[in-house]
């Protein structure tokens, strides 16, 4: 069964903000991840994720915030800075995305750009190699 993990970001109510974490740190087929809302990427993070990155040590880093698609390795830190994008349709993006990686004994491979299609077009949208 599949699991959920979220946070909560800047704009989101008390509803939300009871429900989830600010911060989620978790571990998943061997691979430690963080995800916060508001994380930047290499060279410019926001204040307190250096510290957590070399606190937590993860391979993984998700954050939001700018709703701008990025994958950036960061080899300072030995981390993998994920920004999937918006996924939603509140905001200014015309382009909804998502990513997804294939995680497998501590390894991180296959990793997938997926363009949500607009609500008339196509159910599932398509995938961006």
């Amino acid at each position: 069964m599949p699991v959920l993990r979220a946070v909560w970001g800047n704009a989101d109510g008390q509803n939300l903000r009871r429900r989830f974490k600010q911060t989620e740190i978790f571990e998943v087929e061997g691979v430690k991840v963080v995800m916060t809302h508001i994380g930047g990427y290499p060279g410019r993070y926001a204040p307190g994720i250096k510290r957590r990155l070399t606190i937590s040590h993860p391979k993984i880093l998700v954050c939001g915030h700018s709703h701008i698609l990025k994958v950036i390795p960061d080899r300072y830190y030995s981390v993998l800075t994920i920004n999937p994008g918006a996924a939603g349709t509140q905001g200014w993006q015309k382009v909804r995305t998502l990513i997804t990686l294939t995680l497998d004994a501590g390894v991180i491979t296959g990793c997938q750009v997926i363009e949500l299609a607009p609500d008339k077009e196509h159910q599932f949208g398509k995938i961006l190699d």
